[in-house]
């Protein structure tokens, strides 16, 4: 029998996770209704959070998490190219600005120490991403915001039920959006959230994802019957349903057990590869425990195999993936003025990349198969 295809990420779907939607798609409410906050209790339970606020998509999220952080037309924010294009797309959609800094190579996280120095007087705030799964250095990136009055938007579309130094993400900065796509720690099918301590600022990023309609009767300013609401911000449909709010609630009870899986098959690959001298591992800190959304290797020595090394694992039905092709090289974002060069070791470090499989129903033969087709490709396949 020929070897199954593995991709490197996937969804995990139980009977749990069917009869939660077939009990919504049972009663009254298909999409904004009861689901929705319970889901965002749960969220705030797992995470710590004070408050969260769900949206349709990890993209919504950080649209709407800019804009309660007050981010304005003629400003920027800071954050890394090495990321999907929604963490800077999101600042362009309020006519916003992107600089991009270079990452620490270790990591593949943003470099801190050249955050301090990128700030400008048009400098609206700094999103920091958590490549892979992997906390940025909040610490030092906070310190850093309050010296100069800024707001930290933390993208953790890869990190929800991580830690570090201890705490959750979703408390470790002014705002944290999360992605609930399928591949991600937990899925709503698509889906996202803004984590914030702030009630005030959930309650914009709340209104902002309905159309920036209140019918709050402290906020309105007249009040002309029980149907009246009032308009106060250009807002969007970013409204999460109760079907995908019914899914994620199940996932959720099962979040715990697909970290320790991912955080298992992590180790095993760890283990397995870490006698290659062709390949470099990926580097956790210390003081962080990841969520290992992803597992990035690159290629020691000569780059231009990294081709020839996905396409061989292909073909033999492991479906590694490049994670990320750095932002400011994108087409888009060269006609802003952007260009090659400009961040090596964003560069560098794309240049060598790719993604194993990691996701929580891989069986241990998966791991060791895709273990053994790495090893060989890292070695011979130029």
């Amino acid at each position: 029998m020929s070897e199954t295809f593995i991709p490197y990420g996937r969804q995990t779907i139980d009977e749990q996770d069917i009869q939660a939607v077939l009990q919504v798609l049972k009663g009254d409410y298909l999409t904004t209704g009861p689901a929705v906050a319970q889901f965002e209790r749960r969220l705030c339970e797992i995470t710590g959070a004070a408050a969260a606020v769900a949206v349709n998509s990890g993209t919504a999220a950080l649209h709407a998490a800019y804009f309660a952080a007050g981010l304005k037309a003629g400003q920027e924010i800071i954050t890394t190219p090495l990321t999907f294009a929604a963490t800077a797309n999101a600042a362009r959609y309020l006519g916003a600005d992107v600089r991009f800094v270079d990452i620490d190579p270790a990591t593949g996280l943003i470099d801190p120490k050249l955050i301090e120095q990128a700030i400008t007087s048009r400098t609206g705030l700094i999103a920091p991403v958590d490549y892979t799964g992997q906390p940025a250095d909040y610490d030092t990136i906070n310190a850093i915001a309050q010296k100069h009055g800024l707001p930290v938007v933390a993208d953790a579309a890869h990190s929800l039920g991580a830690t570090y130094k201890g705490r959750s993400v979703g408390t470790l900065a002014t705002l944290t959006t999360t992605s609930f796509h399928p591949v991600k720690p937990v899925t709503t099918a698509e889906g996202g959230a803004i984590l914030t301590p702030h009630a005030d600022l959930a309650a914009i990023a709340s209104r902002f994802r309905t159309h920036g309609i209140t019918r709050d009767p402290a906020l309105l300013q007249r009040n002309e019957g029980p149907w009246w609401y009032e308009m106060h911000d250009l807002g969007f449909n970013y409204r999460l349903p109760d079907l995908n709010c019914a899914l994620g609630i199940s996932q959720l009870s099962k979040l715990d057990r697909f970290l320790a899986r991912r955080r298992q098959i992590a180790a095993m690959y760890d283990q397995g590869l870490s006698s290659s001298q062709d390949l470099i591992l990926p580097r956790v800190a210390a003081d962080v425990v990841s969520g290992w959304h992803l597992y990035v290797v690159r290629l020691a020595g000569d780059a231009s195999r990294r081709r020839a090394v996905v396409e061989y694992l292909h073909q033999q039905k492991i479906g590694v993936q490049v994670h990320y092709i750095p932002v400011h090289l994108q087409p888009y974002y060269q006609s802003l003025g952007f260009k090659a060069g400009m961040f090596p070791q964003a560069e560098d470090f794309y240049s060598r990349c790719f993604s194993l499989p990691i996701f929580p129903a891989m069986s241990d033969a998966d791991v060791s198969r895709v273990i053994e087709k790495v090893l060989y490709a890292a070695a011979h396949v130029v």
